[in-house]
């Protein structure tokens, strides 16, 4: 099985920015939440980590070390890294929208990134069929890991909402992907977290 996790929250997040490769720490509702979906994923055989500092404090209160793998790391924003949300104009939206090789000044398009998810995915199939592997990553890559599960193009991830600190399952039989669950936040619930 494959838990895909999305670290928790930071204070970029709570402040709705753009936060694609700064390297941002977890604020105390993310501290809070990373003890929440420990308690929930219990114990897994594995660790795989972003190698952003958000991710790696989701991951600490498992106890394990992480294997730390540079393609599960966010998206790259380029100049956008750090703007807030609402200063991206309609047209830029639009533009990266609609075309999946578009990628913001000095950044990643989302071929590129659905490309390096992908083999990480597919690296992870034999160890995920028979053990719980929990990797720590960020929105855009769970959008494209979804993506890669499905089997379909990079625009399904306009389509997706990713929540902070959610679960997402794959399991893995006859060495194909299959999604058990999807943005799972019902363990943010019970300390108001969402």
């Amino acid at each position: 099985m494959l838990f895909i996790v999305r670290h928790g929250r930071t204070v970029a997040n709570a402040a709705g920015l753009l936060q694609g490769r700064v390297d941002n720490p977890l604020d105390d509702q993310g501290l809070e939440q990373a003890g929440l979906i420990a308690k929930v994923l219990g114990p897994v055989d594995r660790v795989v980590s972003s190698p952003l500092q958000r991710a790696l404090q989701t991951a600490e209160p498992l106890g394990q070390t992480p294997r730390i793998d540079e393609r599960w790391i966010e998206l790259d924003y380029g100049e956008w890294d750090s703007r807030p949300v609402a200063d991206i104009t309609p047209d830029e939206w639009a533009a990266w929208r609609e075309d999946p090789s578009f990628s913001p000044p000095g950044g990643e398009s989302l071929i590129e990134l659905d490309r390096r998810v992908a083999a990480a995915c597919e690296e992870l199939i034999s160890e995920a069929e028979d053990l719980r592997v929990a990797v720590f990553t960020h929105v855009s890559p769970i959008k494209s890991t979804i993506a890669w599960a499905l089997g379909v193009s990079e625009q399904i991830s306009w389509r997706l909402n990713v929540a902070q600190a959610q679960i997402t399952r794959i399991a893995i039989r006859n060495g194909r992907p299959v999604i058990t669950t999807f943005n799972e936040t019902a363990h943010l619930k019970k300390g108001d977290l969402i």
